[in-house]
């Protein structure tokens, strides 16, 4: 859900070169974006259908500029794992001090609380990263 709303505000900056990917600590990987949250981004015009779970490896870790975890623990495994990621890993809702539940497998209310809070998160993100 991040990755697509962080491509829907990045159309707006066209002079902007970013490239966005996801990947988590413990995708699955292969699989689809799960039914609540293909339902929600659909009510937002954004089509997710698309997206397959990643893992993140050190490849992604190397490549990105910036990380953003949901809570503290996924950027302590990440830095506990990849020391080279530590200083670009943060929590999407580090601005808002908020942290983001994995809405996996709690149904459709856990995906839109989750999504409210990540969709601050990108809010927030934006203004810091288009700042210049």
């Amino acid at each position: 859900m991040a990755e697509a709303l962080f491509r829907q505000a990045f159309a707006k900056y066209p002079d902007r070169a970013i490239e966005i990917r996801s990947a988590g600590i413990g995708a699955l990987i292969g699989h689809p974006a799960d039914d609540s949250a293909l339902k929600l981004m659909a009510d937002r015009d954004l089509d997710i259908s698309d997206h397959r779970g990643e893992q993140l490896d050190t490849t992604l870790v190397q490549w990105a500029n910036l990380i953003l975890v949901m809570e503290p623990h996924h950027k302590r495994d990440i830095e506990a794992q990849y020391p080279s990621a530590r200083g670009k890993v943060f929590r999407l809702g580090e601005w808002d001090n908020l942290d983001i539940p994995d809405p996996y497998r709690c149904g459709i209310e856990a995906f839109r609380q989750a999504l409210k809070i990540i969709e601050n998160g990108v809010s927030s993100w934006i203004i810091k990263l288009t700042a210049s």
